[in-house]
């Protein structure tokens, strides 16, 4: 058996070389200054905005315009079962980070979810178990931490990862440990399977944000800055929509439907 996913094998070696190029801190009798360095958590900018740069030409040149041919060349009806069947391959990782974080009735609804797609959704290309009450959510290793308690750290720009921090970093390679298809068979079938499902998922995540990325790099006055605090906004959002789900396991999980009144 052996790990295939070529990012996993070079977090270790961004991380090492994002660390080894901090930013002074300003000095403490600028106190102002020095509270905005602590606030923005970014001490290795220096070295995040040479990786942005970096992310930013391979989008130009590669992941945007394979985006724009993906959208120009595939229905939208098409699209959206791919999208579908791509998240159903992620289940396992979803449902081994809902039972990690405590959360038996996520865990349900994330196996309903698997068992309704493969089936009656034909392979996850159809998503009845959304209409029947088991709506999709996220989990990952990065979030499961957060709920552990363990602190985000600084902010991290990466190759290939993009925006992150070194516990979603950390948590990124767990996630690609934990799923099936690391692990499952040898061959190069198996390997261009597997690449093919990663590229599709790459392109399938830029298509849909085409629109707020290209308005982001044309409109904010600082790029990098921007995406730094939206991508921290959003993960918070997540973690925290986990932590109050306080559903409480109900029978053979049906779905969580209101109370009539």
């Amino acid at each position: 058996m052996r790990l295939r996913h070529p990012a996993v094998l070079l977090i270790p070696a961004l991380l090492a070389q994002a660390l080894a190029a901090c930013a002074t801190p300003p000095p403490a009798s600028d106190p102002a200054a020095l509270a905005d360095f602590r606030q923005t958590n970014d001490p290795l900018e220096p070295t995040n905005r040479i990786f942005y740069a970096i992310n930013n030409a391979l989008d130009e040149v590669v992941l945007h315009p394979l985006a724009v041919g993906y959208i120009n060349a595939v229905p939208g009806v098409m699209r959206d079962k791919v999208h579908n069947a791509l998240a159903n391959l992620s289940t396992p990782v979803l449902l081994a980070n809902d039972m990690m974080e405590s959360r038996p009735r996520r865990a349900g609804d994330t196996l309903m979810r698997f068992v309704i797609n493969s089936t009656l959704g034909i392979g996850g290309f159809f998503d009845p178990a959304t209409g029947m009450g088991y709506a999709g959510h996220d989990a990952d290793f990065g979030m499961t931490m957060a709920l552990w308690g363990v602190p985000e750290g600084p902010f991290l720009y990466l190759p290939v990862l993009g925006p992150t921090d070194p516990r979603d970093a950390f948590g990124f390679g767990v996630d690609v440990a934990l799923d099936p298809f690391t692990w499952v068979g040898n061959g190069f079938l198996v390997s261009d399977l597997y690449i093919v499902r990663y590229g599709l998922t790459a392109v399938d995540v830029r298509s849909e944000l085409i629109p707020d990325l290209d308005k982001v790099k044309e409109q904010a006055l600082d790029p990098y800055a921007t995406f730094r605090s939206l991508y921290r906004q959003h993960r918070r959002a997540q973690i925290n929509q986990v932590r109050e789900d306080k559903r409480a396991t109900t029978p053979a999980w049906y779905p969580d439907t209101p109370a009539a009144h």
